[in-house]
């Protein structure tokens, strides 16, 4: 088994490269643990899943590296890169981040606003007189 896997994540606007490799269970992301940069617990878990899934959250280390978005964007694209790394790993792990859906890349993004009107569908407010 090699000892470092890289992947790349995108959700919304952020982007994130992510290398896991064997070692303690050592979060990082941008130099800073895990659980200060992304402040929210509910965040933590959730890029974490794709370890949860597979039993190997003590297995590895993780250092990613994530610019663009805010922090709940960032936290999806930190859980794809992830997710895909470990699919590397073996089909058997593949097999079963597929079917939990975290090989899926999350396509929504925000829609952009048109002229004439408030935001993308908001309409400015109707006065009679």
């Amino acid at each position: 088994m090699e000892n470092r896997i890289s992947a790349t994540g995108k959700r919304k606007n952020a982007i994130a490269s992510v290398i896991i490799r064997t070692g303690k269970g050592e979060r990082t992301v941008n130099g800073k643990p895990i659980n200060e940069y992304l402040k929210s617990e509910v965040l933590v878990m959730d890029a974490e899943q794709p370890f949860k899934l597979l039993n190997a959250a003590e297995l590895f280390d993780l250092v990613a590296s994530v610019h663009g978005g805010g922090l709940s964007g960032q936290c999806g694209a930190i859980r794809l890169g992830i997710a895909r790394a470990l699919s590397k790993l073996s089909d058997e792990n593949r097999v079963a981040l597929r079917k939990k859906g975290f090989l899926t890349r999350d396509s929504r993004v925000v829609e952009r606003k048109k002229y004439g009107l408030a935001g993308a569908r908001r309409r400015y407010q109707f006065s009679k007189r």
